[in-house]
């Protein structure tokens, strides 16, 4: 795997459990410096301490203050199907390690309105803790609805129950009180044009939220969202493909069982991945020619109307052949 340009070192100053499965982790300039700035929404690339698995990359979304310039604050779930990333931060991962990072990157920002509904499932709170944090800092009118399936694991439950803001968070416990059950419809109900969303979680309860809003005429550009897990890869009736360099004319052949990035990889051609699982857009690749199957996460709809680039992680061909710019 081609790593990503990670720009600086941090330290591991803090590690705690703050829910089940879920630990925080607080990351600090080795020399006491102030790491650069970062806005809500925000996510870092780090390179983890995976035994056997250098250069192994993932994203985690900075949960802390943005105004915050002494730390950066992750909340990392250890995953069930973990490929390496999450079960290292969780058991590798020691007080004192240093850690490569990028610089901050945001493909989730917050936009100026009125009013912001936030709406959190599972660990997707790490970045809409931050968003809520500025929203308050503000004194913007918002509401966070954050669902979990247990109050064991609803990470950060102290921190926002005694936070300022804790008056605009509504904590939806699957194993609660009826009267904490989510009412999406409700919210959703009258559409607002002064009024922002933003959705982040698991990818059933992301499209849960976004096609409430939209059955009740929420028009995308005020509908936001960011996922953390990975798309649709494989298929039973997957087909073996074509794909041409455009630079070389080389020609290779992708099975059902592969992606276009483990083919080119095995054949010397390198290209920048991190998730592997079509979320982060790091691979992005234009195309030429043909028809990609785009099954990634990252690009939108209007995006993958164009067929002019696509994410080798995942993505495959309808056509016979891909021609790609590289």
């Amino acid at each position: 795997m081609s790593a990503l340009p990670l720009s600086m070192f941090v330290e591991v100053t803090a590690k705690r459990q703050t829910a089940e499965d879920i630990i925080v982790v607080e990351l600090a300039d080795p020399h006491g410096r102030p790491l650069p700035a970062f806005s809500a929404g925000a996510h870092i690339d780090v390179r983890v301490p995976a035994p056997g698995q250098d250069g192994l990359i993932r994203q985690y979304s900075l949960c802390n203050h943005p105004e915050e310039r002494d730390r950066y604050r992750l909340g990392i779930l250890r995953e069930p199907d973990s490929r390496g990333g999450s079960k290292a931060m969780h058991d590798e991962l020691q007080v004192g390690d240093l850690l490569a990072i990028s610089a901050p990157k945001n493909h989730f920002p917050l936009v100026p309105a009125r009013r912001t509904l936030l709406f959190a499932g599972g660990i997707g709170i790490t970045p809409l803790l931050c968003m809520a944090e500025r929203l308050a800092h503000t004194q913007a009118a918002f509401e966070l609805h954050y669902c979990t399936r247990s109050a064991a694991r609803t990470a950060f439950l102290d921190e926002i129950r005694q936070a300022p803001f804790a008056d605009s968070v509504h904590l939806h416990v699957d194993d609660g009180d009826a009267e904490q059950k989510l009412d999406l419809a409700g919210l959703a109900a009258a559409p607002d044009p002064d009024t922002q969303v933003y959705v982040c979680g698991p990818a059933g309860f992301i499209e849960h939220v976004l096609s409430t809003f939209r059955e009740h005429g929420w028009p995308e550009a005020q509908l936001h969202t960011e996922y953390f897990s990975g798309a649709e890869t494989t298929r039973e009736d997957d087909d073996s493909f074509e794909v041409k360099i455009a630079s070389s004319g080389a020609s290779f052949q992708v099975p059902a069982d592969k992606t276009v990035h483990q083919v080119l990889s095995e054949n010397g051609i390198e290209i920048m991945v991190s998730c592997e699982q079509g979320v982060c857009g790091t691979c992005l690749t234009r195309v030429l020619e043909g028809e990609p199957d785009h099954r990634d996460l990252y690009l939108d709809d209007h995006e993958h109307a164009a067929n002019d680039q696509f994410t080798p992680c995942c993505s495959r061909a309808k056509s016979k052949t891909l021609v790609l710019d590289l």
